[in-house]
């Protein structure tokens, strides 16, 4: 139950409302106690008087008692209820606000169907204890508390013989509510296993087909499903359990008062009303013997549910600002990196080794390098994506640890390897950055630019054209320009292109080159391609090998070198060769 101190912070904005909700919880139990009253003394009074205006009276009285209950049981929902709600939603906000704040690093260990599962699933669980839970629990104790107080005023010795049986209840509270607790939390983790299933398989659902892995992806879907099925059952086992034992302890007590109370109104020492009354007390009592065991279902299932979301809330988001971050003020662009040497977390291999380059205001600089070279790794750190394990990256000659993390992601536009579309409208995809797309000449500059005019006309609705998952209704080639013309439209003073044309051919890269050239003009750009047609006409090339830089210079100097550069050169115009060697030949005869 301690993980459910983090949630009380989430009340204080609603204090004013949970206070006014459980006073209508205790007003509306204290009219619900005072029917049984009413009914006892009309009933003791029949042996005084008999006429139809008594009873007629005593009916609207007790007719108006249920009315006021009712309608304050009717407020009390509605206050604690939405208050819930709200704490759900600012829950679910924070959550989520601090999913978006933890580094790419993060995601490389947790998987998507869990984060899923924590962001739903748990927070249900959470808001049945801030409404629900909290409310039936001070339903409880304050009828409860006010039904003793009754019963002991119409007769102390009756009451202590009912509550006898009750006395066994904390022990099967605290041992039903640890087993509860257990088996919640094994069925949510559980449920991120579905949950992560499904996401990934749904989302290589192409690849499931072109291999034909329907049926083998549907065993082992039905197996985790039985899995959960088979945990729920258990959870519900339990529950099956403790409800009737409770039922008992109330159906023990109640029996009790029939025999012992019985015999008290025959021997004249209680009246008949007051028996009545005593009964009906201990029904009403018998209720919140039964909601305490829901309420502890609720609780142990809301503890499970938010010691995985603090798991969550405690983990520290690794790359963040400092504590008086600089601000980048008027952005140059110069781009530095001093003896710098990089790991992922949780390997021991060293992806960059004592690296350092210079990137000047305005050049366009290019980065080649074999496969795993780690060109794709430097860059990241340029926009912090990660920080360096050792040495320092500068941008415009302050540590990039220094400067405000959002204003240094402002000041760099990154077109990624893997481009990603968001299902929305191609138009808001690309107007990402600023939010908005309605300032349409920079709009239209940036699709220019990108080369993607010519997709447009493919598009049922051009720009406003609602793309689907991952962009999927895109080519690959589509994406990459829709991707591009996203990071244009940022207008960010240094572009960062990791090798973003991949899939376009040579003449669309060309032309796209060429387009760029220009918008780049006074800003710092650089790429990384495995087309030398790409990178040739660069201000500098860096060459990386193995992680480390191992030549410098223009295309033409690197050439001069004889070395790993031409290397490269050689090997990529070898592999275009036998391209369009390979096309020629499927080409059929004239």
């Amino acid at each position: 139950m301690k993980s459910l101190r983090t949630l009380i912070p989430y009340f204080r904005p609603y204090r004013q409302g949970m206070i006014a909700g459980l006073m209508l919880v205790v007003v509306s139990n204290v009219f619900t106690l005072l029917g049984p009253y009413l009914l006892k003394a009309a009933i003791d009074a029949l042996e005084t008087e008999l006429s139809r205006w008594f009873l007629v009276r005593y009916a609207l009285l007790i007719v108006l008692v249920a009315v006021v209950s009712g309608v304050s049981r009717y407020y009390m929902r509605e206050l604690l209820n939405g208050i819930s709600r709200r704490i759900e939603a600012d829950l679910r906000n924070n959550l989520f606000a601090h999913l978006l704040r933890l580094p790419a690093q993060f995601y490389d260990s947790w998987r998507t169907g869990d984060l899923m599962s924590r962001t739903t699933n748990d927070v249900l669980a959470v808001r049945m204890v801030a409404g629900p839970a909290i409310m039936y629990a001070v339903n409880t104790a304050t009828l409860s508390a006010l039904a003793l107080v009754l019963m002991v005023w119409i007769d102390p010795v009756l009451t202590l013989l009912a509550m006898l049986p009750l006395a066994l209840l904390p022990a099967s509270v605290f041992y039903y509510g640890r087993q509860i607790h257990a088996r919640f939390e094994r069925i949510q983790s559980q449920f991120s296993e579905l949950s992560n299933f499904m996401q990934e398989y749904l989302s290589g659902i192409r690849i499931v087909k072109a291999y034909t892995q329907e049926d083998s992806q549907v065993g082992q879907f039905r197996a985790l499903n039985e899995e959960y099925l088979a945990r729920n059952m258990s959870l519900a086992r339990v529950w099956g359990a403790f409800h009737p034992s409770l039922t008992l302890f109330t159906g023990v007590g109640a029996a009790i008062v029939l025999w012992y109370g019985g015999g008290q109104v025959i021997a004249g020492r209680i009246t008949l009303g007051a028996f009545v009354a005593f009964g009906f007390y201990l029904t009403l009592l018998s209720w919140p013997m039964i909601a305490l065991g829901w309420v502890t279902n609720l609780f142990q299932r809301g503890a499970a549910s938010m010691q995985r979301i603090n798991e969550l809330m405690a983990i520290s988001p690794a790359i963040a600002d400092g504590p008086a971050p600089i601000p980048t003020g008027v952005v140059r662009g110069r781009v530095e990196l001093r003896a710098v040497s990089f790991r992922y977390p949780g390997t021991d291999r060293w992806v960059l080794r004592d690296v350092s380059l210079v990137i000047e205001p305005g050049q366009t600089a290019a980065i080649v390098g074999a496969t795993g070279s780690g060109k794709t790794t430097l860059v990241r750190l340029i926009a912090r994506l990660y920080d360096a394990t050792e040495g320092e990256v500068l941008f415009d000659g302050i540590d990039v640890r220094r400067l405000a993390l959002d204003e240094l992601r402002a000041a760099v536009s990154v077109v990624p390897q893997e481009p990603f579309l968001f299902g929305m409208r191609l138009r808001r995809n690309i107007a990402l950055a600023s939010g908005e797309a309605d300032e349409v000449k920079k709009l239209m500059k940036a699709v220019d630019i990108a080369h993607l005019t010519e997709a447009l006309a493919d598009l049922p609705e051009g720009l406003d054209t609602r793309l689907g998952e991952r962009g999927i209704n895109l080519s690959g080639g589509q994406k990459q320009r829709a991707t591009l013309a996203r990071a244009i439209y940022q207008d960010a003073p240094l572009l960062i292109l990791d090798d973003a044309l991949s899939s376009v051919d040579s003449a669309t890269e060309t032309a796209i080159l060429r387009e760029l050239r220009e918008y780049m003009h006074g800003r710092t750009a650089i790429l990384i391609s495995h087309r030398v047609s790409a990178v040739r006409d660069a201000d500098v090339i860096f060459v990386l090998e193995e992680g480390q830089l191992v030549e410098e210079g223009r295309h033409e100097e690197l050439l001069a070198l004889n070395g790993v550069y031409k290397r490269l050169l050689e090997r990529q115009l070898l592999s275009e060769e036998i391209e369009r060697g390979e096309a020629l030949v499927g080409r059929p005869s004239p």
